[in-house]
């Protein structure tokens, strides 16, 4: 049975200076700290979720999955899978990649559907990009004391515009907030002013589910540069002795402002670390709108 375990830890960067040049030095690194709470700016409703019939899912692909035999499984299309899953090349299937199961019509309306698990919307905010793009998130806040598995939202602009968003990694720590998000092509700006939220799925999990394995990060650091825009991240994730092996390891990295406004997300995909062994990561993230004031961290091990 393949095992992941996810582990967080908070690190707050550092602003640009406060005259706002451009430092001359080199780039100062800061160690992990726990930050204090930060009240969230704008007023966000949450949305009551109001679970329809043959509600959106996600499937995690197994091996020997094909296209085609899944669609058959679930009672959807070919091109309406295709459609769910830009991203997901139907001849090129990787174990363990999240595949979006459409709601389809041929569902009987008798099946039973499962509820989300209680998971509070604390702030959703759009970003507009170069583009004409929108990046929208909506952080999603895990209260209770286990894990929150295959969290999905919808996020609605207006009537006609809408979409899926999902987490970075596959599962939410408890006690912990990380979000959801999705790009909007040719978006108008004013669209993403008062983003709507609707969980569509989040699995409650123990404290220690079997199929976790407990990875940690050490060390974590953030480089902020000096115009406070882009981050970059480095650490090492370790994998306890008595741990089986894992074979993928995930590192996201949430950006957030000096207000408390997630401004940019980004994951670090590394391979196999043996028990008792440990493995480097580096990589960078951006903000999409404001200085990034705080990096969070989390991993994924399986």
């Amino acid at each position: 049975m393949r095992k992941t375990l996810f582990f967080c830890a908070l690190l707050l960067g550092a602003c640009a200076s406060s005259n706002g040049q451009p430092s001359d030095g080199p780039l100062q690194p800061y160690l992990t700290r726990t930050p204090a709470s930060t009240s969230t700016p704008n007023a966000i409703v949450i949305i009551n979720t109001i679970v329809p019939t043959a509600t959106p899912f996600i499937y995690i692909i197994q091996q020997g999955d094909t296209f085609s035999e899944l669609a058959e499984k679930f009672k959807v299309t070919q091109d309406d899978l295709r459609t769910a899953n830009p991203d997901v090349s139907p001849n090129s299937m990787s174990v363990g990649t999240n595949l979006l199961i459409p709601g389809s019509s041929l569902t009987s309306v008798d099946a039973s559907t499962p509820t989300p698990a209680p998971a509070p919307v604390t702030q959703s905010i759009c970003h507009p990009t170069a583009d004409n793009g929108l990046w929208c998130f909506a952080l999603i806040q895990n209260d209770t004391a286990g894990f929150l598995e295959n969290v999905s939202a919808r996020i609605t602009l207006d009537p006609n515009t809408s979409a899926i968003a999902f987490t970075p990694l596959d599962i939410i720590p408890p006690n912990s907030s990380m979000p959801v998000y999705v790009f909007f092509p040719n978006t108008p700006a004013a669209l993403g002013a008062n983003p709507q939220v609707q969980i569509l799925s989040a699995i409650q999990l123990s404290a220690n589910p079997p199929r976790y394995l407990k990875a940690t990060l050490n060390n974590t650091i953030a480089k902020i540069d000096w115009d406070g825009f882009t981050a970059q991240l480095s650490g090492e994730i370790l994998l306890p002795a008595e741990s089986s092996a894992a074979t993928q390891v995930w590192v996201a990295a949430v950006a957030y402002d000096k207000l408390g406004q997630v401004v940019g997300v980004k994951r670090w995909e590394g391979g196999a670390i043996q028990p008792g062994g440990s493995l480097k990561f580096n990589f960078a993230v951006s903000s999409l709108r404001s200085a990034i004031d705080a990096v969070e961290f989390f991993v994924q091990a399986r």
